[in-house]
């Protein structure tokens, strides 16, 4: 009996002991709450609100422990330790308690959080994972709010500008790929003999391998880092960019095009992402506007390069009649360098220390701080200003299954299980833009991407052929026509432009060194004439007779003889491949300058952009964009002419680029960091999945109807716009 009631006031004495130990935690706890709060009003710059909280934390991230074992505890928590220990031997009403809590079980009958029925506690691995996302998204709102303080201190200057050049040249790069398809595609499709059922596969194409490449290079950013995906990126496009300026067929030319835009489609969504971890806050709008100029210079930069290089048939040169270089591929290999600039900077900056404090890298993240830090004070003039942050909150990192690969499997076995696992991966973080509380704001950016994008890249398309079409018209209204006309003994020797030949008859006429340039002959007949070195362009021959006629290094071959009959006549060392010349060719130059004027016309809105982004705001800058851009549109009605076409062309442009910079700022500013790059990705994907959509709805209507198009575009970019007016407003968020 005196043993077992021994035992039971043994269990009643540890019982209180525990019982005054959880109060004393608690009141620490309150107590350091209460302290932290008064710290941020005392200091502006207080980091050490967001080092270790709880002494007691037990994920080992932070913890401090003496040599001698004790945890770091003071002679004063020692004390009122053992105070709090002597207390426990007398008897108080106050510390009564209920017998089971001695196990864990509350006088309710259920267990205490982080514990089970039993008493015992929980491990991370067996808690309810919402429980530990709720621990991780508050690790991320401190760690959020400590880095805008640290960017804040680290400053705006020499670093983020030499950040700003080199990530605006991967962007400049996007932008000569969009306008490089459209630049190369008649010269390529002309030169490569491409039937009317391959023409427009190019344009197609390409804009398919850059929504593959956004989605891809985007999630994969996630997960690897900003710098190395932008670097592995770059430099696919940059290979498969001087690859296709050489090849000489069209299938292989368009395999080439396709995985060169697979590169350059992780360019848009891992240089925003990049650019703004490492601006504060109060930078990131006007300075990523800024940013999108870069895309603006690449239009510039391409339409120049066209406008040199392509109408010069000159700059070519040939290797026998297979194989064949001419000016449109020099202007390929010279759209590339800004890739290749790119690729060598890149090298050079390092990686965002927002995703190596993402990625539990502490230390690498702490370097890159500093050397933000320090380049910024020394171009100041303050080399002495020391940086001081120490240590920065890591975000609870939650435990996955991972499959492991066994080390003796074959490389390729192992290549094949890295692919399939790093698809794997970028398929989860993919999925998680669709959790809440981003699911919302996944789906408005995406309507609003598809949307802009629908009308930017169907409209671009549609007023150059609009231009074309007109023109088209206008020459064809200068044709000059001969009828019955009878002509013999005579040589030509110089080139015959937009003219038609009907019953015509020559005899014993020469055709030497000389061109056709959309010259029709009807029902003619040629006796005894001789053709030597003659090139055609658009010309034909229709129902026409050729009567001991000789052939020599022409390119009249039974393509262009429709409906003919060929008596007694002979073919020699005929010219292979299609036949290209510029030479004087004033459509060519004016398409060229033309897409140069509506490129340089976004220069005002790219300029007012950046400097009202912070003031009126992302959301009212884009959605008011994307309205007047509608509204714009239903002035073509009046585009009866070509400098009306050109003068709404580029007021349509200068509307539209103050939609695109907000747009690109707001999804930056609304996705997590660790999903940053997979939501910038599918949204850029989508954008591109618009623009091909756009290519094909828009270029099928040209010369048919004006009502459609300007209906269309109106519509989706009025109902984008709206829809984007329904998106948070990101100005004042920091980073999460």
């Amino acid at each position: 009996m005196d043993e077992s009631y021994k035992n039971r006031t043994s269990l009643v004495k540890g019982a209180k002991d525990i019982a005054k130990e959880a109060k004393r935690h608690a009141a620490k706890k309150v107590s350091k709450v209460v302290n932290r709060a008064a710290d941020e009003y005392s200091s502006q710059r207080n980091y050490s609100q967001f080092q270790n909280e709880d002494d007691d934390d037990d994920d080992g991230r932070y913890a401090y422990t003496q040599p001698d074992g004790n945890d770091g505890l003071t002679a004063k928590d020692e004390d009122e330790e053992d105070y709090a220990s002597d207390a426990t031997e007398g008897h108080d009403d106050e510390d009564e308690i209920y017998e089971g809590e001695y196990q864990g079980v509350p006088a309710d009958g259920k267990p205490r959080d982080g514990h089970d029925s039993l008493g015992q506690l929980v491990s991370d691995s067996m808690r309810d994972r919402k429980d530990l996302e709720q621990e991780r998204q508050a690790d991320e709102e401190e760690l959020a709010q400590q880095y805008e303080l640290i960017m804040q201190e680290c400053g705006h200057g020499r670093f983020q500008w030499q950040l700003f050049f080199v990530l605006g040249m991967a962007l400049m790069s996007d932008g000569v790929e969009v306008f490089v398809v459209g630049f190369v595609l008649p010269s390529a499709e002309l030169d490569m003999c491409v039937p009317n059922s391959g023409a427009g596969w190019l344009g197609s194409i390409v804009y398919l391998g850059m929504m593959m490449g956004a989605f891809f290079w985007g999630g994969l950013s996630d997960k690897v880092g900003r710098k190395q995906c932008l670097l592995i990126a770059m430099s696919v496009n940059g290979f498969f960019s001087f690859l296709s300026s050489f090849v000489q067929g069209y299938g292989m030319f368009l395999f080439c095009r396709m995985l060169s835009g697979f590169g350059i489609g992780g360019a848009v969504p891992i240089v925003f992402p990049y650019f703004a971890e490492f601006l504060a806050r109060e930078k990131r709008g006007e300075h990523l506007s800024w940013l999108c100029m870069f895309w603006m210079i690449g239009g510039i930069y391409a339409s120049a390069m066209a406008w040199l290089i392509i109408p010069h048939y000159g700059w070519s040169f040939s290797m026998g009649s297979a194989y064949q270089f001419h000016s449109w591929r020099v202007f390929v290999v010279v759209c590339a360098l800004p890739c290749v600039c790119a690729v060598v900077a890149l090298t050079f900056i390092p990686e965002s220390p927002r995703f190596f404090l993402e990625m539990g890298k502490h230390d690498e993240a702490w370097m890159v701080l500093k050397q933000i830090h320090d380049t910024n004070m020394r171009a100041r003039g303050e080399p002495e200003k020391v940086f001081t942050v120490n240590r920065i909150k890591l975000p609870k990192h939650l435990d996955e299954l991972v499959e492991m690969q066994s080390d003796s499997a074959n490389p390729v076995a192992k290549v094949l299980f890295r692919i399939r696992t790093e698809l794997r991966g970028i398929w989860l973080t993919f999925m998680k833009c669709f959790n809440y509380p981003v699911r919302d704001n996944t789906i408005k950016l995406a309507i609003v991407w598809f949307t802009l994008s629908f009308g930017y890249y169907g409209l671009s398309v549609w007023f150059p052929d609009v231009i074309h079409h007109l023109q088209s018209d206008e020459y064809a209204s200068r044709v000059q026509t001969h009828n019955n006309e009878r002509i013999e003994d005579f040589t030509f020797n110089f080139t015959l432009e937009n003219q038609i030949h009907t019953n015509g008859v020559f005899v014993n006429d020469r055709f030497i060194s000389m061109k056709l340039k959309s010259v029709t002959f009807i029902d003619s007949t040629f006796q005894n004439c001789y053709f030597d070195d003659v090139s055609t362009v658009g010309s034909l021959f229709k129902n026409c007779s050729f009567v001991e006629a000789f052939f020599y290094n022409t390119d009249i071959d039974d393509s262009k003889l429709v409906g003919s009959r060929v008596i007694n006549s002979s073919f020699h060392h005929n010219k292979t491949g299609c036949q290209m010349t510029f030479d004087d060719d004033y459509s060519a130059y004016w398409v060229y300058f033309v897409n140069f004027l509506g490129t340089l016309a976004v220069l005002p809105g790219n300029i007012v952009s950046a400097l009202l982004m912070d003031k009126i705001g992302r959301l009212s800058m884009l959605g008011g964009s994307m309205v007047l851009s509608g509204i714009s549109c239903f002035f073509l009605w009046f585009g009866t002419s070509e400098s009306m076409m050109i003068f709404m062309l580029c007021l349509y442009n200068g509307l539209s680029i103050s939609a695109w910079n907000s747009l690109d700022v707001v999804t930056a500013e609304l996705y997590p960091t660790d999903r940053r790059g997979t939501g910038f990705g599918f949204c850029n994907a989508m954008c591109k999945l618009a623009a091909v959509m756009g290519n094909l709805i828009f270029g099928s209507l040209v010369g048919i109807t004006k009502a459609i198009p300007i209906l269309l575009a109106s519509t989706v970019l009025v109902g984008g716009g709206l829809v984007g007016l329904r998106l948070p407003d990101t100005r004042g968020n920091v980073l999460m």
